[in-house]
């Protein structure tokens, strides 16, 4: 018997015996190579405030409200809103004091520029303004062209997009945002569970892909999907949309990718700083190459919707002439949206001389704007449309206020925020049971020497201490973050990064040091940066001064939350104004993009997924339905683009 047979034996005498033996962990198949079609591709974008959806062919998107209304189940059950303009810590004892505070620090501002005409500007008081509009009273206009409350007759079990936002607050119906501040709306109201959350999701999408996109649910199985996810994600999250995608609504195979890498690819830029000020949120990220420097990513909890509600308060103190204006009122929110957008600008504080660049892109369509003087109180009009209500024409007389609400995004304080946490970072993955080889079973098997090197090399990359006026300064960075695949550790900045389950060189820092950095982060994170020197704490925190000149030289603005005439000039100028010394001698140009290609910056992220669904490279990154259900979530460490 040769030694071949004599081992297959005694294989099958311990098998007899009941001793069997170990089973491999199965092995993720190499991805597949075929060749897709765009049509058969739908690019989906969500947003806080905006779903953006189309295929991978189209020129633009289908855009529409991400909101939901859903039937009560019981007639008596009590009606439930999400706010819109509304959020937490704005009531508190010392939020009017801060707004107080941080309008004074933009006033000075304003005050100290000269305007275009090289003249310095005159302050103009709110009480100039208010002893005017006190006095105005509406014109009623044409009654026949009023709006209507959406049908609810035949009783729908929910309504999405314009069409929840129209429902009449009478009807039984609860109005949801399923996400918040780029995230999902989770929270412990009617609604706020995770599964109810993915279920609006899924309605939403369901319905824009059945009504815009004209695909039946049925045919998804010939689909696939990209999907963009903020810089700083959830994985839990993430891995909830990606099961919901595939095993619900039924795509064949989704990518997943981060918003600033596909805004980057949607320009045509290869590297840049990519600031995206949303609704709700505003993320800042170096993309170098198309990867995302995690010690770059940032994200501040404010943006376009606390614009306008600093803006409804400013016109209050002037005297605002339509007096019933409620926060809490959905079509009033609609309307301050509106006005923020026709109003406001940054056209006057600027100095006399004019920096290159593009030209800037001003938002206003529903309103005439009449400007009488460049200095001092100028007359404007607007309409109120409002369902059963009859239209009516407003006059209001406006001074600096235009100006003071959009300064708001380098003043933050003038939000009056307070006792939330205004800046986010990505943290360090808690770990998942279903993927057990994940960065936590990584750090486990190194060596106490790699650990050691390594908390030392994440310790230099913590921000230090706020210092005068939130400006902080962060060095080092790890440009392994190139490396990808399921050996790349994305051990991210935040206060949890270094607490290493398995041991290592952070037990044996004295506890005072931990401390003393545990607590600089959460003074970080509890401070609002304003959006110039958060640009420049992103750009700071680059590996290198290379990387750190691409960055000044290409710094790339998305979204709809600065769109103000002359943004895009002024925040040169105040990038300009505030960059180390030592970056001003070898940065040949501070380049502020606003509209590359001449494109809406809102659609920037989603066209940049169409492009990503064309590019060769991406075959590697489809997961595909069969393999999400054998693997799970093991396939997005393996396949995504960035370091899961």
């Amino acid at each position: 018997m040769t030694q071949a047979e004599r081992e297959q034996e005694n294989e099958k005498e311990k098998e007899q015996r009941g001793i069997k033996r170990p089973i491999a962990p199965p092995v993720i198949p190499e991805p597949l190579q075929e060749q897709i079609q765009s049509n058969f591709i739908v690019v989906l974008h969500p947003g806080s405030k905006t779903l953006r959806i189309g295929r991978a062919t189209d020129t633009l998107p289908a855009t529409v409200p991400h909101v939901i209304a859903r039937r009560h189940k019981q007639t008596c059950q009590p009606r439930y809103e999400d706010g819109w303009l509304v959020r937490e810590g704005l009531n508190k004892p010392e939020s009017n004091e801060q707004r107080q505070n941080g309008l004074k620090m933009v006033d000075q501002a304003i005050w100290s520029k000269k305007m275009s005409n090289g003249v310095r500007r005159t302050p103009v008081s709110a009480e100039q303004a208010r002893s005017y509009n006190r006095l105005i009273r509406p014109a009623g206009l044409d009654t026949s062209s009023r709006m209507k409350w959406t049908t609810t007759a035949h009783h729908p079990e929910h309504l999405v997009g314009e069409e929840a936002l129209y429902v009449n607050p009478t009807d039984c119906y609860n109005v949801h945002w399923p996400i918040s501040r780029g995230q999902l709306n989770v929270h412990g109201g009617a609604g706020g569970s995770l599964t109810a959350v993915l279920a609006d999701l899924e309605a939403i999408w369901s319905h824009v892909i059945q009504k815009q996109l004209e695909i039946p649910l049925k045919d998804l199985k010939y689909y696939r999907c990209i999907l963009l996810v903020p810089d700083i994600y959830n994985r839990h999250h993430i891995k909830e949309l990606v099961n919901m995608l595939l095993l619900n609504m039924g795509f064949s195979a989704i990518v997943v990718h981060q918003e600033s890498v596909c805004a980057t690819f949607g320009s045509g830029l290869s590297s840049a700083c990519v600031v995206d000020v949303g609704d709700q949120k505003t993320s800042l990220c170096c993309v170098e190459d198309g990867v995302s420097h995690r010690n770059s990513r940032l994200c501040l909890a404010y943006g376009g919707a606390d614009v306008t509600r600093c803006f409804f308060w400013l016109l209050q103190r002037a005297g605002f002439p339509y007096r019933e204006c409620q926060l809490s009122n959905r079509v009033d929110c609609i309307l301050l949206q509106q006005l923020k957008e026709t109003f406001c600008h940054l056209d006057q504080v600027l100095k006399h001389q004019r920096i290159k660049g593009d030209t800037p892109f001003l938002h206003a369509q529903l309103f005439s704007l009449f400007l009488q003087d460049i200095s001092g109180l100028q007359d404007h009009e607007f309409r109120t449309r409002f369902p059963e209500s009859p239209a009516l024409l407003y006059q209001v007389r406006l001074g600096d206020e235009k100006l003071q609400a959009p300064m708001a995004l380098f003043y933050p304080t003038t939000f009056g925020i307070v006792g939330q946490k205004m800046t986010s970072l990505q943290h360090r993955s808690q770990g998942d049971p279903e993927d057990p080889h994940d960065e936590h079973y990584l750090l486990g098997t190194q060596s106490k020497q790699d650990q050691s090197s390594k908390a030392s090399a994440e310790r230099k990359s913590l921000p230090k201490p706020p210092g005068f006026e939130g400006e902080l300064s962060s060095q080092g960075g790890d440009p392994s973050e190139r490396g990808g695949g399921a050996h790349g550790q994305d051990v991210e900045l935040g206060h949890s990064q270094n607490d290493c389950l398995m041991g290592g060189a952070e037990m044996e820092e004295p506890p005072s040091a931990l401390l003393s950095r545990k607590t600089a982060m959460t003074q970080f994170e509890g401070k609002a940066l304003g959006l110039d020197k958060a640009i420049l704490h992103s750009i700071d925190c680059c590996a290198s001064d290379e990387t750190k000149r691409k960055m000044y030289s290409s710094i790339l603005v998305v979204g709809g939350g600065l769109l103000f005439h002359r943004a895009q000039e002024f925040l040169q100028h105040r990038i300009l104004n505030k960059m180390p010394p030592s970056f001003r001698r070898v940065v040949e140009s501070v380049e502020v993009i606003t509209r590359p290609k001449d494109m809406d910056p809102r659609l920037i992220s989603w066209k940049g997924g169409a492009v990503l669904a064309c590019l060769d490279t991406t075959q590697e990154m489809w997961i595909h339905q069969r393999e999400w259900q054998r693997f799970g979530v093991r396939m997005l460490r393996e396949r995504a683009a960035f370091v899961w």
